[in-house]
């Protein structure tokens, strides 16, 4: 899998996984091409990259890809710009059979929500592997 982004980890994946969150620093370079066209001369990452970084960590502490059943309570509160360093956090929510996830920068929450994977993993099953959006 080719990232349009940088992601590191302080402890291995699969230790912090134990404890019922993940975690991964995140770097997003100037001449990525999720800033194409978003917006000349003022680029901002856009959220479907930031629900992808989401995505792309939870199919890495799996070790395999997964579908997203649904995408929800997602909250954008500051925009992202090229180099700046995020931190992506991801932890299993039992009660809701899903991940809460957020992002943070210098300057707080920057986007936080939930995800559910297709496959079974959170208790809930999509079979038809859609991908949907909600509003709760």
């Amino acid at each position: 899998m080719t990232l349009w982004y940088e992601m590191g980890f302080d402890d291995p994946v699969d230790s912090r996984w134990e404890e019922g969150e993940i975690r991964a620093r995140i770097r997003v370079p100037a001449d990525s091409p999720w800033f194409d066209g978003h917006f000349p001369g003022e680029p901002v990452l856009p959220g479907i990259a930031q629900l992808g970084m989401v995505h792309d960590l939870l199919c890495r502490a799996f070790d395999q890809q997964l579908p997203v059943a649904r995408v929800s309570r997602v909250r954008f509160r500051q925009m992202i710009r090229p180099e700046q360093q995020l931190t992506l956090t991801v932890q299993r929510d039992e009660a809701a059979g899903s991940h809460r996830f957020r992002i943070t920068g210098d300057e707080g929450s920057i986007c936080t929500g939930q995800l559910l994977l297709a496959d079974g993993r959170d208790g809930k099953n999509a079979p038809d592997g859609t991908f949907s959006t909600t509003e709760n």
